[in-house]
């Protein structure tokens, strides 16, 4: 995340109210820090904190534009650009800190002051990109550009500076800024309430039942919710929730058909029982305002202005992309579908198959196919184990270690970590935080405390980066045992902390990547995850201390293919939805769920058994979560990252020092200072080839060689 579904914490030790004796004293946004690192002082910061910190910050940024703004010199690079890049340090510090901490620690307080403060910090940044004087100074200077002499760096930041405020608007008529402004405001008010409202839903839901009826589960899955019951206070009752530790192996392995029915539809209809907490008011709310804004900047549609500033550069080409992959996917889907199908005949003669019934089917097959289940593997995934095996990995591709330090932290549960180069410099500082507590959103991402930059004196600041998940927790008997999809995510998020962490940009403004070349670096992670070599390291039984055995990874190699049907037709399913919501021309009130069954089900032919991943009024990327009109970007990146990946396969040498450090300098850490396309060509030295991604997922059979013999006879 980066992005970053959210997800929910309890109070941490740091947000305590404000009568408490530690409320008192210096406000640390509004001081120097002092602590090791250099990472925030989270054992000082509390919410009363952040709005004197926004308001000096605003007032600070203000005085630095207007710096700019009153210069009589003539414009150039120093005087405006760079000015422009380094204003505003201290607002975007303390908004960086904030919307984190929103996301992994949202108490009520911390909620009343997202709502109060989203709409401030909108005005503000409107108010700076809508400026004439200012724009005039920044135009000035970019319709000298080829008379100045520039690099490459400032070449790029002075085009991403002038296009930034021509996307903000600032060739807008009057009346047309104004209005702006105002649609950006109701957008912010309508994210948070949006979150909130998914935040809310998620924590108020609870399906308590009796030891009698937990049929088919594993102790992996019953002492959790055990534990979460008596939490509760509920004694001898078990717990299970619509957080995905809870939810999945309950869907997998319970046999009580009704009660996967009734935890599935409850996590399908989170934010859509038309009560306080519903979204689609907000969801028509979102799609006027986008759609407005998009025509008054001068696009047809809001996914239009959205791509337009990514590597697809147009919805077609993301179209065209998810399309391929849609039919192929959704046929595989359907092969498996009948695989299950005897299965399900077998328990319910004249039921019919039913999304809730995919998970404990496909079970089923697997051990059936595969004589593999997930049980049998989990005690081989510890977290602990999972944790040394992405350090083994990053110090064997890029020759980093890994330091336990202390520090302050946001929650007793976070941990922290030293980066350090393989010269034994410091790199940056990584927090991990692994599990599900209420006000924490659900899913998984990594982003910063703070960012990589460099200080006046040319001094590398280096970056606080921070992972933060909901994986399923360690029991009083058993650690934190991961599924393989959760070992998968752990790699994912840790190929995000590397692009930070190896960020060494010159120009703020040049520390963002395109959208859809953001998840190369984390997808590209996940290829090691369970290749042979990089299990032996990491996957050891925690009990026995037995090393993963060949028998156990020869299963693993022959089921990677198993279910990928559906996950990549869930997947597809949803960015198309998205892509569709977004690429209205005009808005005219609709209903969202007859919208996206009408998008998905007549138009594309999903079948009722398979849901998209994301319904509408919990679709938190693409409404309150930086993804909108973008949910495409998983699957560009996959295109990348798997033919990435290909580099090292060809090598012979999965650890391949030579090719890893050419991705980490010529990629990971030029950030934003070209464009995606060039930095992958500058790596990979051709364009990205399809063929890689679609083998993947059992989507593509390379063409069988023609005997050379029977081609000549056949001449």
């Amino acid at each position: 995340m980066r992005f970053f579904a959210a997800i929910s914490i309890c109070l941490l030790m740091t947000f305590v109210s404000c009568d408490t004796p530690k409320a008192s004293g210096e406000n640390p946004f509004l001081t120097e820090w002092n602590t090791p690192y250099g990472v925030p002082p989270f054992d000082r910061i509390r919410p009363e904190h952040f709005m004197p910190a926004f308001e000096r910050g605003m007032s600070l940024h203000d005085a630095e534009i207007d710096a700019i703004v009153s210069n009589n010199d003539e414009p150039t690079f120093e005087n405006v650009i760079l000015a422009y890049d380094n204003a505003g340090a201290m607002l975007a510090q303390t908004a960086l800190i904030f919307e984190m901490l929103c996301a992994a620690e949202n108490t009520p307080q911390m909620q009343a002051l997202q709502e109060e403060v989203m709409p401030l910090l909108s005005a503000h940044a409107d108010k700076i990109r809508l400026d004439e004087r200012l724009f005039a100074k920044v135009k000035a200077v970019y319709d000298r550009r080829a008379t100045l002499d520039l690099d490459a760096e400032q070449s790029r930041l002075l085009k991403k500076t002038y296009d930034g405020f021509v996307r903000s608007g600032a060739l807008l008529d009057a009346a047309g800024k104004e209005r702006l402004k105002q649609i950006n405001e109701e957008l912010s008010v309508t994210s948070v309430k949006f979150g909130n409202n998914i935040l809310a839903e998620n924590n108020g839901y609870v399906l308590l039942l009796e030891a009698s009826q937990l049929d088919g589960l594993p102790n992996s899955a019953r002492e959790p919710a055990r534990e979460k019951a008596q939490a509760l206070g509920e004694k001898n009752k078990y717990a299970f929730t619509l957080h995905k530790p809870s939810l999945l192996p309950f869907l997998t392995y319970s046999s009580k058909r009704e009660l996967r029915e009734e935890l599935y539809k409850a996590y399908l209809n989170r934010c859509n029982n038309d009560d306080e907490y519903d979204n689609k008011a907000l969801i028509g709310d979102f799609i006027r305002l986008r759609t407005e804004k998009a025509h008054l900047l001068g696009y047809p549609s809001y996914a239009a202005y959205v791509i337009a500033d990514q590597m697809a550069a147009t919805p077609a080409a993301a179209y065209d992309l998810l399309e391929q992959i849609w039919t192929p996917a959704l046929e595989s889907a359907k092969r498996e579908l009948e695989e299950m199908e005897p299965l399900f005949k077998k328990d319910y003669p004249d039921g019919e198959f039913a999304p809730w019934d995919w998970w404990y089917y496909a079970e089923k097959v697997r051990k059936q196919k595969y004589a593999l289940d997930e049980e049998m593997l989990r005690p081989y995934f510890s977290l602990e184990n999972v944790q040394g095996g992405i350090f083994f990995l990053a110090n064997r591709l890029y020759g980093i270690t890994f330091r336990p330090i202390v520090v302050p932290v946001y929650h007793p549960e976070a941990s922290a970590y030293e980066v350090l180069d393989a010269d034994e410099s410091h790199l940056g500082v990584l927090y991990f935080d692994y599990h599900p507590r209420d006000g924490k959103s659900q899913g998984a991402w990594c982003g910063n405390y703070v960012e990589q930059t460099y200080d006046a004196d040319g001094r590398r600041i280096a970056p606080v980066v921070s992972i933060v998940c909901n994986f399923t927790r360690p029991t009083r008997n058993e650690p934190a045992l991961l599924t393989l999809d959760e070992t998968e995510t752990l790699f994912h998020e840790f190929g995000h902390a590397l692009h930070f962490l190896f960020h060494d940009v010159k120009y703020r403004g040049l520390s963002e990547v395109e959208g859809d070349f953001v998840e190369l670096p984390s997808q590209i992670m996940e290829n090691w995850a369970f290749e042979p070599e990089v299990l032996r390291q990491y996957a050891v039984h925690y009990r026995t201390g037995e090393v993963i055995t060949p028998y156990l990874i020869e299963k693993m190699r022959r089921s990677e293919l198993f279910n990928q049907g559906f996950m990549t037709t869930e997947l597809i399913a949803a960015s198309l939805s998205d892509l569709d919501i977004h690429s209205l021309a005009e808005y005219e009130p609709f209903d969202p769920m007859e919208f996206e069954r009408r998008a998905l089900t007549e138009k594309r032919g999903l079948i009722p058994q398979i849901e998209p991943r994301y319904h509408y009024p919990y679709f938190s990327h693409i409404f309150d979560g930086g993804y909108s009109a973008g949910y495409y970007f998983y699957t560009w990146a996959e295109v990348l990252d798997k033919d990435a990946f290909e580099a090292f396969r060809e090598s012979k040498d999965l650890f391949n020092r030579k090719i890893a450090d050419d991705f980490r300098r010529k990629l990971l850490a030029r950030g934003g200072s070209e464009d995606g396309m060039s930095l992958y060509r500058a790596f990979r030295g051709q364009d990205p080839d399809k063929r890689a991604m679609l083998r993947s997922r059992g989507l593509w059979n390379e063409p069988e060689e023609e005997d050379e013999t029977a081609a000549e006879a056949a001449n």
